[in-house]
């Protein structure tokens, strides 16, 4: 198999457009095995993004995280997040200390700011630019973000150091493309895409995605995530435990639609006619 197709990050690093999600990890001890084996697994098969954060599990998905990447640090891009609770000068320190700690790692590739909160951009930007001059992170970036807050960090001290924007992303959720993802292109942040194959298994119901799926002896969900990457400039952090769903994710890679079949995506999920509120989970 292939290789998985890069995408650069403004700081001109390559990463994987296909990962691994980590949310809803770390929840249930007695799935604990099975969650590091599905990662490792994953790792084998080149997805070596891996995406967590300090609220899943409250800590227990980057514990998980860090048991699946025990010897094989230097294969692998981390990623995680602080929550805007803790997102203040002193509160991003301590709480990168404490993922540090779980993830058994030096330093974070990729330090998110989960959600905007009550703390001023500029304190979290500051936060984050002395966490990399200390080596904790190599760079960092935000989540959630809607255009006119891509717009606001750009306007703040080394507001321009972002490197993604982690975002709802699927088929169904696609109004990022009237505006925040032509924002970031222009500027070369990439998104990175959660949720790709939605939540709650109605968009892998879906009968048009179906038949998409099956003149290519794919899934829907393998369709979905051949969509969110479509065009470059997209990350994709597909979660998945079994190994089946591991395997699927990542022949995903491979997948590619035709422009008739986008085109008819696009009439069973229209794209935006204008600008829209910005969907979360």
């Amino acid at each position: 198999m292939p290789d998985i197709r890069t995408t650069k990050l403004p700081a001109g690093e390559a990463v994987p457009v296909l990962g691994q999600g980590t949310w809803h990890m770390g929840e249930d001890k007695r799935r604990h095995n099975e969650e590091v084996a599905g990662l490792k697994l994953g790792i084998d098969l080149g997805m070596t993004l891996i995406d967590t954060a300090e609220m899943y599990g409250n800590g227990g998905a980057e514990t998980v995280v860090a048991e699946a990447i025990a010897g094989r640090r230097d294969e692998v891009f981390i990623v995680s997040k602080v929550l805007p609770s803790n997102a203040s000068r002193r509160g991003v320190e301590t709480a990168c200390e404490s993922s540090l700690e779980r993830l058994k790692v030096d330093t974070i590739d990729l330090y998110l700011l989960h959600w905007r909160g009550s703390v001023p951009l500029a304190e979290t930007v500051g936060a984050f630019e002395a966490l990399k001059a200390a080596g904790k992170i190599r760079h960092w970036g935000v989540s959630n973000f809607d255009a006119d807050d891509m717009e606001e960090l750009a306007g703040i001290a080394s507001g321009n150091a972002v490197q993604t924007n982690q975002v709802l992303y699927n088929p169904r959720h696609r109004g990022i493309e009237h505006d925040l993802i032509p924002g970031c292109s222009a500027r070369g942040v990439p998104i990175m895409a959660y949720s790709p194959v939605g939540q709650g298994g109605a968009l892998l119901r879906n009968a048009g995605l179906q038949a998409v799926g099956q003149r290519h002896g794919a899934s829907a969900a393998q369709v979905a995530l051949a969509w969110s990457i479509r065009n470059d400039g997209v990350i994709t952090i597909p979660k998945a435990t079994q190994p089946s769903h591991v395997r699927e994710n990542r022949a995903a890679a491979e997948l590619k639609l035709t422009a008739e079949e986008l085109a008819e995506i696009d009439r069973l999920f229209p794209p935006p006619g204008g600008k829209q509120p910005l969907d979360m989970i």
